[in-house]
C-alpha cells in the first residue's frame, strides 16, 4: 500500500472527491496538468477555491515556484481532473491515477522557471510509492496548442503505468502541461537509494604466538635460582605460563610474570605427567613433544 495522504501536504476541500478505482489491476499512473493562471499565495487559494466549486478537484495542487502543496482527497481513491474517454472513467483508471494541477501556463512550461524544494520531493515519494515508474509511456507533450503529435492511444493509457500531460489522455482536447522538460521533472526529486548491505567481513584468524624452545629451556633451568621474579625469557615464558593457567595447573597470580620460577616448573612438570611421563623425563623442563603438544591445546607454536 502506497501514501493516501501526504502528511507535507495542506488539506484543501472536505477530503472526499470521488471513489473506487475501475481497473485496480492496472499499472498507477500520474497525470500532470497546469492551471493555466499565475503562482503565489494568491492563485493558491482562488485557484484551490474554484477547483472545489466546479467539482474539478485533483488530489494535488502544487505551486512551482513557492514549492507550495495541498492534497483534495486520498491517493488511492478518483479525482475529478479529467473527462470520460467515452464509456471509459479516466479518472478511475489503473491502480492509482493521481491528478496534479501545476499553478502555470502550458505556453510557458514551469520547468523553465520552477523551484522545487522539499514538498515536491514529498509528492513524487507518494507517487512513487505506488510504483509508479519514473518513465512518460505516451512519449512526446504537446508543444503548442492542439498538437497532434502528442499520443492519445488508448491502449498505452489503459496499459502502461508511468506519467502522462493532459494531452495525452484519451478523450481529452486540453494541451496542458505544455512542453515542459520531463527529465528534469524526475531528477528534481531523485530516487532514494537503498543503501547496500555491508559486506560480510571475513575475521581473519587470530595469529598464534610463537615460543622458542630454547629460550624456554634456558629459563627453566635458570630462573629458579634467581631472586623471586627474576626472568631470563619472559616472553616466551608469559606464553606458556598462561597455558598451564588455562590447564589449571598454576595460578593465576603466578602466571603472568614471565619467570619460569619453582612453581611454573612444578606446574610444567605437573603437565609432562599428564602427558605420560615420569620420573627425570617429568622434570619441568620444557621437551618439543609435551610443549608442541600443550601448543597445539592452547594456541600457540613452537619454534624447535
Amino acid at each position: 500500500m502506497g501514501e493516501i495522504w501526504i502528511k507535507e501536504a495542506e488539506r484543501l476541500g472536505d477530503g472526499s472527491i470521488g471513489g473506487a478505482m475501475d481497473s485496480p489491476g492496472a499499472p498507477g499512473r500520474v497525470v500532470w496538468h497546469t492551471t493555466e493562471s499565475g503562482h503565489g499565495n494568491t492563485y493558491f487559494k482562488n485557484i484551490g477555491d474554484y477547483l472545489i466549486r466546479a467539482g474539478a478537484e485533483p488530489h494535488i495542487l502544487y505551486d512551482p515556484n513557492t514549492d507550495r502543496l495541498g492534497q483534495y482527497g486520498p491517493l488511492n481513491q478518483s479525482a475529478r481532473a479529467l473527462k470520460n474517454d467515452g464509456g471509459t472513467r479516466t479518472n478511475r483508471t489503473g491502480r492509482v491515477c493521481i491528478q496534479v494541477e501545476v499553478l502555470a501556463r502550458a505556453s510557458n512550461p514551469f520547468t523553465g522557471y520552477w523551484k522545487p524544494g522539499p514538498n515536491f520531493k514529498a509528492l513524487m515519494r507518494a507517487i512513487r510509492s505506488w510504483g509508479v515508474p519514473d518513465t512518460w509511456p505516451a512519449g512526446a507533450l504537446a508543444k503548442v496548442y492542439a498538437d497532434k503529435n502528442a499520443s492519445r492511444n488508448r491502449t498505452t493509457w489503459a496499459t502502461k503505468g508511468g506519467h502522462y500531460g493532459h494531452s495525452n489522455i484519451p478523450g481529452n482536447d486540453h494541451w496542458d502541461p505544455g512542453n515542459i522538460d520531463r527529465a528534469a521533472l524526475l531528477k528534481a526529486a531523485p530516487r532514494e537509494s537503498t543503501p547496500a548491505a555491508p559486506k560480510a567481513s571475513t575475521p581473519k584468524p587470530a595469529t598464534k604466538p610463537t615460543v622458542d624452545l630454547s629460550n624456554l629451556i634456558a629459563a627453566a633451568r635458570r630462573d629458579p635460582g634467581l631472586k623471586q621474579g627474576g626472568t631470563t625469557h619472559p616472553a616466551d615464558v608469559k606464553v606458556v605460563e598462561a597455558a598451564l593457567k588455562a590447564e589449571g595447573l598454576l595460578g593465576a597470580s603466578y602466571a603472568k610474570d614471565g619467570s619460569f620460577g619453582s612453581l611454573t616448573r612444578a606446574a610444567y612438570s605437573a603437565w609432562q605427567r599428564r602427558c605420560g611421563y615420569s620420573g627425570s623425563a617429568a622434570d619441568g623442563i620444557p621437551g618439543k613433544a609435551s610443549l608442541e603438544k600443550l601448543g597445539v591445546k592452547r594456541g600457540f607454536k613452537v619454534k624447535a
